[in-house]
């Protein structure tokens, strides 16, 4: 059917969501705020099988309960133990910056001491039909994505989400530099300076990241709510953060490049060295090819120098059509591990 036909009428709907049934299961139920720390316990677990190298904040699974795209009376599930512990958790999630696609989000997992028993089957059985049900309300006709992402290595999953439809559509490579290598000199264009992220500069640096990723795979717009709950997040680092900006004729000025980080002390223990997170770097389309990405990615690794952080890591589409992957490679980057994205289209 043409995407020209609203999702609406596209995407087949279950007439019910399936009721999650499992021997080792005492409840089956919403997440609610109260069940953050749980859920949070659960995720740590999961973290130390499925990625060691880094952990996840708080803050993240706390966003998913304030976020006002999500409800979790109707979004999310928890599958607990006799005694209470969260065996599985799961949220779907539909993407409120829909330009050219609708994309829903299935996110969480399944304990590690109780996976292969088939708790993550029932669990992501609830979430691809729940993100039927998010796809089929929208009256837009654009392509719709159910999307899961999965560690390469967390085998189980990517086999699960494949035996429910998803098909594997990118990788995506994880790449760290060690900040004591030299650090490349990249000259600015004449009228452009690297300045360090600021409030007054957020709505501009949303503009730029907008149109920067407008081409990036499985990148919608990020919409004012989420941009604030990332610039003003506890992981968020605005000054491990840079931005150029260019002299506009009018006096103005615009933000045309971005590199901006967070740090997780979380993470340096099992690590086992400091380290910031390049989270978004992006150079708005009629400015690419001017270096502007090396040019805030030097400043960037000169600001965790001064930091004191032994490294830097970050995440790259290894077939970015912006050529990041040999940017960063160009820069010092290795690679070291790889995750998977999954995706149902309609």
């Amino acid at each position: 059917m043409s995407n020209a036909t609203p999702l609406s009428e596209r995407v087949p709907v279950p007439a019910a969501l399936p009721v999650p049934s499992h021997r080792d299961v005492r409840e089956w139920r919403a997440a609610t705020t109260d069940d953050i720390d749980a859920i949070l316990a659960t995720q740590r677990l999961m973290d130390a099988v499925d990625h060691p190298s880094w952990t996840t904040p708080r803050s993240e699974i706390a966003e998913d309960f304030e976020s006002t795209h999500i409800d979790p009376t109707t979004d999310s599930l928890i599958a607990l133990s006799a005694d209470g512990t969260v065996l599985a958790w799961g949220i779907t999630s539909l993407g409120p910056g829909q330009e050219t696609r609708v994309q829903s989000y299935v996110l969480g997992g399944v304990h590690p001491e109780w996976r292969g028993r088939g708790i993550g089957r029932e669990l992501m059985a609830w979430q691809v039909a729940r993100s039927r049900q998010q796809l089929a309300s929208s009256g837009k006709a654009l392509p719709g994505w159910t999307v899961s992402y999965q560690e390469e290595s967390n085998t189980t999953a990517v086999a699960l989400a494949g035996r429910l439809g998803m098909r594997l559509e990118r990788y995506f490579t994880s790449m760290e530099r060690r900040i004591s290598e030299p650090i490349p000199d990249i000259e600015l264009p004449d009228g452009v300076s690297v300045v360090p992220f600021s409030e007054d500069l957020a709505e501009m640096t949303l503009l730029a990241r907008n149109d920067a990723f407008r081409d990036h795979w499985g990148s919608q717009p990020t919409l004012a709510e989420r941009w604030r709950q990332f610039t003003e997040g506890e992981e968020f680092r605005a000054d491990l953060s840079w931005v150029a900006v260019e002299d506009q004729p009018d006096g103005a000025r615009r933000v045309i490049a971005l590199a901006l980080s967070t740090v997780n002390e979380d993470d340096w223990g099992v690590q086992g060295f400091s380290s910031g997170y390049v989270a978004l770097i992006g150079v708005v389309r009629d400015r690419r090819g001017r270096r502007l990405a090396p040019a805030c990615i030097s400043v960037l690794l000169r600001s965790y120098a001064s930091a004191g952080l032994e490294r830097a890591i970050l995440d790259v589409d290894t077939e970015s059509p912006t050529g990041a992957h040999s940017l960063y490679t160009g820069m010092g980057f290795v690679a070291t591990t790889r995750s998977v994205a999954l995706v149902i289209e309609y």
